[in-house]
């Protein structure tokens, strides 16, 4: 039987439910329960495909190509499963499907309203998790109180009524602020997000207090009382110094006995070993390593939520800290390169548009030059294909067809077509801009001795990709004169999936994403290997 947990949030965002709802997850786990873990987003995006990485953070993409929330990274980096296009639907989504219906008939001519049509949508995508998994954790995006959040309450309000008390918990996750003025914490916050809740029909069965401190036993008891929720059932959410110390802290506060408790479930102690070793190996490194990051969202450290997670797995399987340096590739333009003097990896990730291209490609001439461990991500390969092209391989104007649509020497270009399985797929430049990347995992070839097979340990592999541009293979002559190697081609041998170079101690670029699958516990191979690179890099040092 599939029981359901619902996590709200109230008084401000970023409180961080998305972790709770990973660590939850990654806690029943320890009790030996399967989890899947779901999130519902208010806002009218059909997906956030076409959304800015500085309003929203990144896009989080899985194996069968859904362009979803972030926190569908956290999901799958704490629980370890696989998520898909049916653990993601936003308003837009559920408004898109109720009018489709619509114009097909399929109401009978009825007034199509919020309730029922738009609340039964949301509700049919709860049901069509039931089965798969002893707890289906859902998180609702945005806080209540919020006007897009109203049809999702009620629907969640009538999915308990409709399948159960027994099959359905809500728990709540509020702020609760400590005045240092006054030496106490302030409940009233709280109290206010709980009563906007109960003013929806829903009362919250567990409480995940987040705070810099964990709370006393008083806190708890007056929160429970003006709250209507057990004293045993307020759970202290404080800091933590590592986010992988939050399934530990979880435990040691009680979430996972008043979860079980609430079900009528048997409590014994979890297995949380694999997370005290991930803590264990954080808060002892045996050493350091610092990489520069040459990016355009640095003023929004969310767009890179997953690369920072995949880094920082590559120093957990060294047992090394892993520093981060933004550095804007915009200013880089216009400065010097001193902000890459002294680090010893670099980096250029994925991105869209011309702004700071030319600074990410000072970046990575810089890496190549002096030997410094470079590893380019998507964009960051193009433009580590577009560097050697113009300065190593007679193509002084390359560019990007994305960026200099007109110019005659474009190594990267729009690739009108590829073949996804057995199916072919079209692109050309009037296609909408949402949704139609080449999107998900694809398999890549690798060549037998190169580093990127040796890294893999392996001659095939699948790797999830969001791009829409394709290096031109037409210049393959230039390529090699350049010194690029290409390790890693799709199927057709048509699209250039990594290159390396063999004159450079570590320099791999890959038109895919591999930070989208590492996992803190299963640290991505390419990452693992980039920062033990940067390692021998330091020593040389």
């Amino acid at each position: 039987m599939t029981r359901y947990i619902f996590i709200t949030g109230g008084v401000v965002s970023s409180l961080g439910k998305g972790l709770a709802t990973a660590a939850l997850g990654a806690v029943l786990q320890a009790h030996g329960y399967s989890v899947r873990l779901r999130k519902l987003d208010p806002y009218l995006n059909v997906d956030p495909g076409t959304m800015s990485p500085t309003q929203h953070g990144e896009v989080f993409v899985t194996d069968d190509g859904a362009e979803t929330d972030l926190d569908l990274g956290h999901y799958e980096r704490f629980a370890g499963v696989t998520t898909n296009k049916q653990d993601n639907i936003t308003t837009g989504r559920i408004y898109t499907n109720v009018l489709s219906r619509e114009r097909r008939g399929d109401y009978l001519g009825a007034t199509i309203q919020v309730v029922p049509h738009v609340t039964d949508e949301i509700q049919d995508f709860i049901k069509a998790a039931d089965g798969t998994a002893d707890f289906v954790l859902i998180e609702l995006g945005g806080t209540v109180g919020d006007i897009e959040i109203l049809p999702f309450l009620e629907a969640i309000r009538q999915f308990r009524n409709e399948i159960g008390h027994k099959r359905v918990m809500f728990a709540h996750m509020t702020l609760l602020p400590y005045i240092s003025v006054a030496g106490e914490y302030k409940t009233k916050p709280t109290q206010h997000s709980v009563s906007e809740l109960l003013s929806h029909g829903i009362q919250p069965n567990v409480l995940m207090c987040r705070a810099d401190r964990v709370l006393t036993d008083g806190e708890r008891k007056k929160i429970a009382q003006f709250c209507n929720v057990s004293p045993e059932n307020v759970v202290s959410a404080p800091d933590a110094k590592t986010i992988y110390q939050v399934p530990i802290t979880y435990h040691e506060e009680g979430l996972d006995r008043a979860v079980l408790n609430y079900f009528d479930l048997p409590f014994s102690k979890p297995d949380l070993s694999r997370w005290e070793n991930i803590v264990h190996t954080v808060q002892n490194p045996e050493g350091a390593v610092t990489i520069a990051v040459v990016g355009k969202y640095v003023t929004l450290l969310d767009s890179y939520k997953s690369l920072i997670e995949a880094l920082h797995h590559g120093g957990i399987a060294n047992k090394t800290r892993v520093n981060l340096r933004w550095v804007d590739a915009e200013k880089l333009e216009k400065t010097g390169l001193e902000e890459l003097q002294d680090v010893q990896g670099i980096l250029v990730p994925g991105g869209f548009g011309e702004r700071g291209t030319e600074g990410k490609i000072r970046a990575i001439t810089y890496a190549r030059e002096n030997k410094i461990p470079y590893f380019g991500i998507c964009f960051g390969m193009q433009m580590a294909v577009i560097e050697a092209s113009r300065n190593l391989g007679s193509l002084p104007e390359a560019n990007s067809s994305e960026l200099r649509p007109e110019n005659p020497q474009n190594v990267v270009g729009l690739m009108t077509e590829w073949l996804k399985g057995n199916e072919l797929e079209t692109r050309h430049e009037t296609t909408d801009l949402g949704g139609t990347m080449r999107l998900g995992a694809y398999p890549c070839f690798l060549e037998q001795g190169s580093l990127a097979s040796k890294i893999y340990g392996g001659a095939e592999i699948s790797e999830r990709h969001r791009h829409r541009y394709e290096v031109n293979i037409n210049y393959k002559t230039n390529y090699n004169q350049a010194g690029l190697v290409f390790s890693g081609m799709s199927p057709d041998n048509k699209l250039p999936e990594i290159i390396e170079r063999n004159d450079h101690p570590w320099f791999i670029g890959v038109q895919f994403h591999p930070e989208l699958k590492s996992k803190p516990f299963a640290p991505h191979p390419l990452f693992k290997s980039f920062i033990a690179a940067a390692m021998k890099q330091e020593r040389l040092v």
